[in-house]
């Protein structure tokens, strides 16, 4: 029984991390700009982004290589930040560019896709009576990441736009792929704030970003 118990804790260990930062291929900024995250107009040229590739700890314990797609100036950072949550064991769901960026049809059917960079405008809090967001995301500028959205919803006045991520409300009770203070550390080291430090009856777990909005 303690063989069978230890036996993928060792394998997971012995995974070394891997990573690196390159340029979009032209299939790749092919693809973002069919499935529409990007665009003319968008504050930043595809040619100012880059794929970031990091090993990354699955929700089955495994060790899987995703894909970010992120602000250039932001890879190397967020490279470390990475290799601190790998060492950290912190599982994550979906990270292939595949899942951010394939056909609709294609991508997971949970959505728990953790992403970066869309061009988009800021998303209004699920509020029924919140104004709507104006100017654009960080997720635009590629300086900005969601974890896990399931388990760290966007939530505005108790409500959140996911009925699946109702049991990850109560934020005392610790479940797995929930951000927790390691996690908001590990952005923290390069200067990276959290949504669910918002002030008000707004908070996005999932989110992190540059500025902290």
């Amino acid at each position: 029984m303690l063989r069978v118990v230890a036996l993928p804790a060792i394998l997971f260990a012995i995974a070394p991390f891997q990573s690196s930062i390159e340029p979009l291929s032209k299939p790749q900024r092919a693809q973002i700009r069919d499935v529409g995250a990007w665009h003319r107009g968008c504050p930043v040229a595809l040619s100012d982004l880059r794929l970031l590739s990091v090993t990354y700890r699955g929700f089955d314990r495994r060790a899987h290589s995703g894909e970010l797609v992120v602000n250039e100036a932001a890879a190397r950072p967020l490279e470390g930040v990475f290799h601190r949550l790998y060492r950290l064991r912190f599982p994550i769901r979906h990270m292939q560019f595949s899942d951010a960026y394939g056909p609709r049809r294609d991508r997971p059917a949970d959505n728990d896709v953790s992403g970066s960079f869309e061009c988009r405008d800021a998303v209004p809090s699920p509020c029924v009576s919140a104004a709507s967001a104006r100017g654009w995301s960080m997720h635009a500028y590629g300086l900005a990441i969601d974890i896990n959205p399931r388990e760290n919803p966007y939530v505005g006045c108790g409500r959140v736009r996911d009925p699946e991520s109702r049991r990850y409300l109560d934020r005392s009770d610790f479940k797995k792929g929930m951000v927790g203070r390691h996690v908001v550390r590990a952005f923290r080291s390069i200067g990276w704030g959290w949504g669910g430090k918002w002030t008000g009856n707004t908070k996005d777990y999932m989110h992190f970003s540059s500025t902290g909005h």
